[in-house]
């Protein structure tokens, strides 16, 4: 995996017109809460109510006439199949996307709505890939991966850049962290640009994958459990993970309920409904900014605000 801060260039001149780019919002509630100065990126506010657009179109965009002619196919728990399907709309693709049996319904009727066809396949985003994979090989359709792509993390890595242009002192970077193609990403833009810059992913305690791995130093198995942040389920990348060495400075988890509190926060403070998965980053910052980041400045990136009904529902009851 070889993404350098070229790519990344080249993706943001690739997605002007059909990506948004989000504005860093300062944050004067979470700021004063934590001592610190806190920045929030936003990616909820694209067409797609997440970042994935970003990648899946760089990655899309790059494909030649063969290729787009046979159309897509990618796995995804919902966020990137989006992706994916307004990217083929904008590029006049076929695209299949498999989800898991379990993926909200609010992310199926977001594919849906761009004429893209969804196949429901799988308890996890880990079987949902399998039978892509699979169906890649008869089909002949072209498999875009959800996060192991040098394309898929420059675009991811858009999200960065962004935010350094916006705001070049940043002190830390809080990212959630699921397959790895926006951390990584994140990470090779504040290699390049800001190099002094703490790149922190996050993690609920459900599915600690990135963290278990960075503790023992390779990519292990781990049980997974009931989460809020369903996107960020999933087994992590070699190659992803070799590249995050080098970019990332470290991982650490929130529970369930500081995800679910965050959740509530956003809303409350910001009238901003983020998805479990888009809401680990500040999480984190609500539960450790003070202790960990006083008189520091930093970017807090929400990954998504694709939040099923009946979990609002639940959300607002509890």
């Amino acid at each position: 995996m070889e993404v350098q801060l070229r790519d990344i260039l080249d993706a943001q001149s690739r997605i002007v017109g059909r990506v948004v780019r989000t504005p860093l919002i300062f944050s004067p509630r979470l700021s004063e809460h934590t001592g610190t100065e806190i920045w929030l990126k936003p990616e909820q506010f694209q067409l797609t109510g997440s970042f994935k657009v970003r990648g899946a179109y760089n990655k899309m965009a790059q494909l030649g006439e063969s290729a787009r002619s046979r159309g897509v196919i990618s796995a995804s728990a919902g966020n990137h199949a989006q992706g994916v399907a307004l990217a083929a709309h904008f590029l006049g693709l076929s695209a299949l996307l498999v989800t898991p049996l379990n993926t909200p319904e609010t992310k199926l009727a977001g594919i849906r709505q761009y004429g893209a066809e969804v196949l429901q396949f799988g308890a996890n985003y880990d079987e949902a890939e399998a039978e892509a994979y699979r169906l890649a090989e008869t089909s002949g359709r072209i498999f875009v991966h959800a996060f192991e792509d040098p394309a898929i993390v420059a675009g991811q890595g858009t999200v960065g850049l962004e935010m350094f242009q916006d705001q070049p002192g940043l002190d830390v970077v809080a990212v959630p962290a699921g397959g790895g193609g926006l951390i990584t990403g994140i990470g090779v833009a504040a290699r390049a640009v800001s190099p002094g810059a703490q790149v922190l992913g996050l993690q609920s305690e459900a599915s600690p994958a990135w963290y278990s791995a960075w503790q023992a130093g390779r990519v292990v198995d781990v049980e997974y459990q009931d989460t809020w942040a369903e996107g960020l389920l999933g087994a992590i990348g070699s190659s992803n993970f070799v590249l995050a060495q080098r970019v990332v400075d470290r991982f650490a988890l929130v529970s369930e309920n500081d995800i679910k509190e965050a959740m509530r926060w956003a809303l409350d403070v910001h009238h901003w409904i983020l998805e479990g998965s888009g809401a680990v980053a500040l999480a984190y910052a609500l539960k450790h900014g003070r202790e960990e980041w006083a008189g520091q400045r930093v970017g807090v990136v929400l990954t998504g605000g694709n939040l099923d009904t009946k979990r609002l529902q639940e959300l607002l009851e509890r």
